[in-house]
Protein backbone atom coordinates (compact mmCIF):
# COMPACT_ATOMS: atom_id res chain seq x y z
CA UNK A 1 0.00 0.00 0.00
CA UNK A 2 0.87 3.84 -0.62
CA UNK A 3 2.33 6.06 2.41
CA UNK A 4 0.24 8.72 3.08
CA UNK A 5 1.73 11.81 2.10
CA UNK A 6 1.54 14.74 4.53
CA UNK A 7 3.18 17.57 2.92
CA UNK A 8 5.53 18.87 0.54
CA UNK A 9 8.51 21.40 1.44
CA UNK A 10 10.63 23.32 -1.46
CA UNK A 11 14.10 24.34 -0.89
CA UNK A 12 17.11 25.57 -2.46
CA UNK A 13 20.46 24.49 -1.52
CA UNK A 14 23.91 24.61 -3.30
CA UNK A 15 25.44 20.86 -4.41
CA UNK A 16 26.99 18.76 -1.85
CA UNK A 17 26.76 21.67 0.90
CA UNK A 18 23.25 20.99 2.68
CA UNK A 19 23.58 21.66 6.49
CA UNK A 20 20.77 21.28 8.96
CA UNK A 21 21.17 25.44 9.47
CA UNK A 22 18.33 27.28 7.58
CA UNK A 23 16.71 27.62 5.30
CA UNK A 24 16.57 23.79 5.32
CA UNK A 25 16.49 22.91 9.38
CA UNK A 26 13.47 24.85 9.57
CA UNK A 27 11.66 23.91 6.86
CA UNK A 28 11.98 20.28 7.38
CA UNK A 29 12.02 20.84 11.19
CA UNK A 30 8.14 21.65 11.24
CA UNK A 31 7.15 18.78 9.40
CA UNK A 32 9.08 16.58 11.45
CA UNK A 33 11.77 15.16 9.15
CA UNK A 34 15.04 13.90 10.14
CA UNK A 35 17.03 16.87 8.75
CA UNK A 36 20.78 15.00 9.03
CA UNK A 37 19.17 12.40 7.17
CA UNK A 38 18.27 14.27 4.37
CA UNK A 39 21.79 16.53 4.44
CA UNK A 40 23.71 13.14 4.12
CA UNK A 41 21.34 12.10 1.32
CA UNK A 42 21.62 15.10 -0.86
CA UNK A 43 25.12 15.56 -0.38
CA UNK A 44 25.94 12.28 -1.57
CA UNK A 45 23.39 12.66 -4.47
CA UNK A 46 24.97 15.89 -5.67
CA UNK A 47 29.03 15.47 -5.15
CA UNK A 48 29.07 16.50 -8.65
CA UNK A 49 26.75 19.43 -8.85
CA UNK A 50 29.13 21.10 -5.89
CA UNK A 51 28.12 24.80 -5.79
CA UNK A 52 25.78 25.13 -7.98
CA UNK A 53 21.85 26.34 -6.70
CA UNK A 54 19.79 23.59 -7.00
CA UNK A 55 15.65 23.04 -6.21
CA UNK A 56 14.45 20.33 -4.20
CA UNK A 57 10.84 19.22 -3.90
CA UNK A 58 11.06 17.00 -0.64
CA UNK A 59 8.03 14.54 -0.05
CA UNK A 60 7.35 14.13 3.58
CA UNK A 61 4.82 11.02 4.34
CA UNK A 62 2.53 10.82 7.59
CA UNK A 63 5.10 8.41 9.23
CA UNK A 64 8.09 11.01 8.94
CA UNK A 65 9.96 9.38 6.25
CA UNK A 66 11.09 11.56 3.13
CA UNK A 67 11.31 11.07 -0.67
CA UNK A 68 13.19 14.26 -2.57
CA UNK A 69 13.19 15.07 -6.14
CA UNK A 70 16.52 17.10 -7.54
CA UNK A 71 16.12 19.93 -10.15
CA UNK A 72 18.39 21.29 -12.50
CA UNK A 73 19.19 24.68 -11.51
CA UNK A 74 17.67 27.94 -12.09
CA UNK A 75 17.39 29.46 -15.43
CA UNK A 76 18.21 33.28 -13.96
CA UNK A 77 21.33 31.43 -12.66
CA UNK A 78 22.45 29.44 -15.55
CA UNK A 79 21.76 32.56 -17.56
CA UNK A 80 24.39 34.87 -15.14
CA UNK A 81 27.15 32.10 -15.17
CA UNK A 82 26.88 32.78 -19.46
CA UNK A 83 27.38 36.54 -19.14
CA UNK A 84 29.63 35.86 -16.05
CA UNK A 85 28.07 38.50 -14.26
CA UNK A 86 27.15 38.52 -10.18
CA UNK A 87 23.80 39.47 -10.47
CA UNK A 88 20.91 40.92 -12.79
CA UNK A 89 20.06 44.76 -13.23
CA UNK A 90 17.93 46.44 -10.67
CA UNK A 91 16.49 47.56 -13.79
CA UNK A 92 16.17 45.43 -16.21
CA UNK A 93 14.11 47.34 -19.13
CA UNK A 94 16.46 50.25 -18.91
CA UNK A 95 19.71 49.17 -17.68
CA UNK A 96 21.40 45.98 -19.70
CA UNK A 97 24.26 44.49 -17.72
CA UNK A 98 25.18 41.81 -19.82
CA UNK A 99 24.67 39.95 -23.54
CA UNK A 100 24.55 36.23 -23.85
CA UNK A 101 24.12 34.81 -27.28
CA UNK A 102 21.17 32.21 -28.74
CA UNK A 103 23.62 29.43 -28.81
CA UNK A 104 23.81 30.02 -24.99
CA UNK A 105 20.28 30.57 -24.54
CA UNK A 106 19.87 27.18 -26.55
CA UNK A 107 22.03 24.89 -24.12
CA UNK A 108 20.37 26.41 -21.16
CA UNK A 109 17.01 25.45 -22.49
CA UNK A 110 18.07 22.20 -23.25
CA UNK A 111 19.45 21.77 -19.96
CA UNK A 112 16.34 22.76 -18.43
CA UNK A 113 13.75 20.58 -20.83
CA UNK A 114 12.43 18.12 -17.98
CA UNK A 115 11.60 21.18 -15.66
CA UNK A 116 9.59 23.09 -17.80
CA UNK A 117 6.14 23.06 -19.69
CA UNK A 118 6.85 23.18 -22.70
CA UNK A 119 7.36 20.17 -25.93
CA UNK A 120 9.57 22.18 -28.22
CA UNK A 121 13.14 23.62 -27.85
CA UNK A 122 12.15 26.30 -29.50
CA UNK A 123 9.50 27.29 -26.52
CA UNK A 124 11.65 26.26 -24.13
CA UNK A 125 13.94 29.19 -25.98
CA UNK A 126 11.59 31.95 -25.71
CA UNK A 127 11.09 31.15 -21.80
CA UNK A 128 14.76 31.38 -21.47
CA UNK A 129 15.31 34.51 -23.47
CA UNK A 130 12.72 35.98 -21.70
CA UNK A 131 14.02 35.27 -18.38
CA UNK A 132 17.18 36.84 -19.73
CA UNK A 133 15.50 39.95 -20.63
CA UNK A 134 14.10 40.13 -17.14
CA UNK A 135 17.31 39.93 -15.43
CA UNK A 136 18.89 42.84 -17.58
CA UNK A 137 20.55 40.71 -20.16
CA UNK A 138 20.69 41.25 -24.53
CA UNK A 139 19.91 38.38 -26.56
CA UNK A 140 22.08 39.28 -29.14
CA UNK A 141 21.96 37.83 -32.96
CA UNK A 142 19.06 36.66 -34.92
CA UNK A 143 16.61 33.99 -32.79
CA UNK A 144 16.89 30.42 -34.90
CA UNK A 145 13.56 30.24 -35.77
CA UNK A 146 13.41 33.69 -37.87
CA UNK A 147 15.66 32.61 -40.39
Amino acid sequence: MAKEISGYVKVQCKGGQASPAPPIGPALGSKGVNIMEFCKQFNARTQDKMGKVLPVIITVYSDKSFDFVIKTPPASIQLMEAAKIQKGSKESNRNKVGKVTWEQVEVIAKDKMPDLNCFTIESAMKMVAGTARSIGLTVEGKAPWEN
